[in-house]
């Protein structure tokens, strides 16, 4: 491998985290499941939002949005869903009833400081759709 490509390659995202954010979300889908929601879809994407996980609670759809982060110096996992990222999550959410049929939904939030179920918060009803 020549010089320059070497130097390409170490420049790019390591793959590590996107492997962390697919391992988060897999132990998040588990853990909801044991405590009763039923997993139907995962990284439902459209144009400009995604949701990790969407389950049904029952009669509720619930569109969950998983965030770990290892390092609180800039306010841990919770303060990484801005008003921004609330905004593109409801859009998806939107588009995902359009496809499927309107009901009751919520939108909750899985957050991780570390990839250890002891280390998950859920947090119910985290923002609304207003």
């Amino acid at each position: 491998m020549s010089f320059i490509a070497r130097i390409l390659r170490s420049a790019a995202p390591p793959r590590k985290l996107k492997n962390s954010g697919a391992a988060a979300e897999d132990l998040a889908a588990a853990w909801l499941t044991r405590r009763g929601l039923r997993i139907v879809a995962r990284n439902y994407r459209v144009r400009g939002g995604e949701i990790d996980l969407i389950g049904e609670d029952g009669d509720t759809l619930v569109f969950v949005e998983v965030r770990l982060r290892s390092n609180a110096a800039y306010g841990g996992a919770g303060a990484s869903i801005t008003p921004a990222k609330q905004q593109r999550l409801i859009l998806a959410a939107r588009h995902y009833l359009q496809a499927h049929g309107e009901r009751p939904c919520r939108f909750d939030c899985v957050l991780l400081s570390a990839l250890d179920e002891n280390k998950l918060e859920w947090i119910r009803d985290a923002f609304a759709a207003d």
